[in-house]
């Protein structure tokens, strides 16, 4: 296939913000169960517009498309599908991501008027932000074909803060660590909640590089 008539599904053929707006979209989706949902073309250039509206009229084959201008070629839409044992176009999905997308601010193809129905089609305009009480909560794997699933990662911050504290190989160090710390208390030079959070056993390196510094900076 030449190349001006090439599919192109990878996310960064677009604007960054479809390319947000296409996360936010996957990750709600994935949240609600819809993990089966892949994007089936992103950017597409005009001479392939121009290619799949002749598809049916002037060119053999169904007709595939209503128009000859659309957001694909400015990088603001992507089109989706659904991967088995459901149909590639199931419509009960489509909907449910349709209503989701809704509620994103994410224009859907399944509520243009007939002539125009298009229910594969996402598009965000020029002016779209993410909307308020929504977030990227962690990272989104979108797929690119039915083989592969949405994944939605959560970063564990509570596992990484725990895997960060600090961790001593004999008593004798630890000893000098804490009273290192009271002492700076005892001194008012840092506050005695510092303490309780090495007792507790939930001070990290961080938080000791931090002390250093300021027990440092007021001992000066």
């Amino acid at each position: 296939m030449s190349t001006s008539v090439t599919t192109f599904r990878d996310l960064r053929e677009l604007t960054v913000a479809a390319q947000t707006a296409c996360r936010l979209l996957f990750q709600e989706c994935c949240k609600a169960g819809i993990d089966f949902i892949f994007v089936t073309e992103t950017y597409r250039s005009q001479a392939r517009q121009n290619y799949l509206y002749e598809q049916g009229r002037t060119r053999p084959g169904q007709v595939v498309t209503w128009t000859r201008n659309s957001n694909h070629t400015s990088r603001r839409a992507w089109d989706i599908a659904v991967a088995p044992p459901r149909n590639l176009y199931d419509i009960s999905t489509l909907l449910k991501v349709g209503t989701i997308a809704k509620k994103l601010g994410i224009t859907w193809g399944g509520s243009w008027p007939a002539g125009q129905y298009d229910a594969p089609h996402f598009e965000i305009p020029t002016t779209w932000q993410m909307p308020n009480g929504y977030k990227l909560e962690g990272q989104v794997v979108v797929p690119t074909s039915s083989a592969g699933k949405v994944q939605f990662i959560v970063e564990d911050t509570q596992k990484q803060k725990e895997d960060d504290t600090m961790r001593f190989t004999n008593e004798t160090t630890k000893a000098a660590v804490r009273d290192y710390i009271k002492q700076a208390v005892d001194k008012k030079l840092i506050e005695k909640s510092h303490l309780e959070k090495f007792d507790a056993g939930t001070l990290t390196d961080g938080d000791f590089a931090g002390i250093k510094i300021i027990i440092s900076q007021r001992s000066n």
